[in-house]
């Protein structure tokens, strides 16, 4: 069992507030897998005060880039020596299956050598050449820190959304305390103790496990400069009014309910090979999941048939089983916010095509849900405009492509999406005209040396790349 008792406040090991230690359990079992420190506002407080501090003094902001590239590619090289220590602990306290949290390590250091390779070729300070070869006046252009981030995360990828985070903002120059939800206080605890190794200055960072209602303590503190947040687009709403009233610079990524259009063409084996990828990745519980499946009227029962046998291929048990290919919900009220979900596509009028609102067998303990899919789907009913975050999808029949189109495009959210063609550059025409921030041909992976972000309801701003770490700069602009 792994506990942290403490607190981690600006780089130094420091006793809570509050000593209680919150009970961390097991999603499959409800098990008790660790116990963990939760901050408080008192801590909070105590925490901004040393990033601004440490921010003001500017050691950190002022050390040369090259420094500051160097702590975070050695941090980067920590992780990637516990890899398989952290993806366990993920999977112990999240229930995301082994295979997924694995990969995840993987994809962490595409993510932060994209930063890494963003910030070598960052111009800093630079000469802008002027307009009229007769001006007297020259533009200096800088790119300084922000100032004191509040980074927060939410509870499904938790080293993902931290790093995303944490990393351009440390190579930008800026303080950072880093909000983690309770369910990943052990994870967390782990990435703390690599921050603490790499060789930030003291009171650079801050990692505190708390409920919401701290969250919100620490995103209204008037001495933090900057919120970088991830989570529902209700919750984002709430950060940038507060963001607005205080003129805080903010970005948020937020929720999606993504389409994948299967065009006429398209290579259905392929597509139902990749579909576990693309639409029910970590248990279906991530915003970029591809949950809606639109299909041509033509091919239609032949589309739904594939994905009813691909959702019912994948092994749904403990995660810790490497056959294991969905796992528990997180929490016990997320597993009945999906379940309810169930139950109201079976009263839209939705065709129940596999799965349902029961338990699967042998896993009526832990958070489990039975993957789902429901065929002779109407766009406007709930289960198609509303985010779920478990393995539920849904199939809608299109009469065209300018229909598949107008469906994708008929959502509040515009965070990712797919194209499945056997024509690529046919493909791509199509990815063209669908609103989101992220569209993927024939199932490819989301690199990281491109923007990622959302159109719409998903989200302000970009992370990932050289879009991801001007996010965490100010422009200053001297003239001479």
């Amino acid at each position: 069992m792994i506990t942290y008792d403490k607190l981690f406040i600006g780089g130094a090991w420091t006793e809570p507030s509050n000593p209680e230690l919150l009970d961390i359990l097991s999603p499959h079992d409800e098990s008790v897998v660790g116990r963990a420190a939760q901050a408080q506002p008192a801590d909070v407080d105590r925490a901004v005060t040393i990033a601004r501090a440490a921010f003001d003094a500017g050691t950190w902001p002022n050390t040369p880039p090259a420094r500051r590239i160097a702590v975070l590619r050695r941090l980067n090289a920590l992780r990637e020596a516990r890899a398989e220590e952290i993806a366990a602990v993920i999977t112990a306290e999240n229930g995301s299956a082994g295979w997924f949290t694995r990969a995840g390590q993987a994809g962490l250091s595409r993510q932060a050598n994209a930063y890494l390779k963003a910030a070598e070729g960052l111009s800093w300070e630079e000469v802008l050449t002027p307009t009229d070869p007769s001006a007297t006046v020259r533009s200096l252009v800088r790119r300084e820190a922000i100032g004191v981030v509040a980074a927060v995360i939410p509870w499904n990828s938790p080293f993902s959304a931290a790093m995303a985070k944490v990393i351009p903002a440390l190579l930008a120059g800026n303080t950072v305390i880093l909000k983690v939800s309770p369910e990943n206080s052990l994870s967390m605890g782990l990435l703390a103790e690599l921050l603490s190794d790499c060789g930030l200055p003291p009171g650079t960072i801050s990692v505190l496990p708390a409920d919401r209602e701290t969250s919100e303590h620490l995103v209204s503190h008037r001495d933090v400069d900057k919120i970088a947040f991830t989570g529902s687009t209700r919750a984002g709403r709430r950060i940038a009014s507060i963001a607005g009233e205080q003129l805080k610079r903010v970005s948020l990524e937020l929720g999606g309910k993504s389409a994948a259009v299967f065009l006429p063409d398209a290579d259905l084996e392929k597509f139902q090979a990749g579909l576990k990828f693309s639409s029910l990745l970590n248990n279906g519980e991530a915003c970029i999941a591809h949950t809606r499946i639109l299909a041509p009227r033509g091919r239609y029962e032949e589309v739904v048939t594939a994905v009813k046998e691909a959702v019912e291929s994948l092994k749904v048990g403990d995660p810790r089983d490497p056959d294991t290919f969905i796992g528990p919900m997180i929490r016990r009220d997320q597993q009945q916010r999906v379940r309810e979900y169930i139950e109201i596509g079976i009263e839209e009028g939705a065709r129940l095509v596999t799965g349902g609102p029961e338990a699967p067998a042998g896993l009526e303990k832990g958070y489990y849900v039975t993957p789902t899919v429901f065929a002779d789907v109407d766009n406007s009913m709930r289960i198609a405009q509303e985010e779920i975050f478990g393995p539920v999808l849904v199939v809608i029949a299109y009469e065209d492509e300018d229909d598949a189109v107008r469906i994708a495009n008929d959502s509040e959210y515009g965070l990712s999406g797919g194209v499945w063609s056997a024509d690529e550059g046919h493909a791509l025409e199509i990815a063209r005209r669908i609103r989101t921030g992220t569209v993927t041909v024939n199932g490819t992976p989301v690199g990281f040396d491109g923007p990622f972000g959302g159109f719409k309801a998903s989200g302000v701003g970009r992370e990932y790349g050289f879009a991801g770490l001007n996010t965490y700069v100010e422009y200053k602009t001297i003239t001479i």
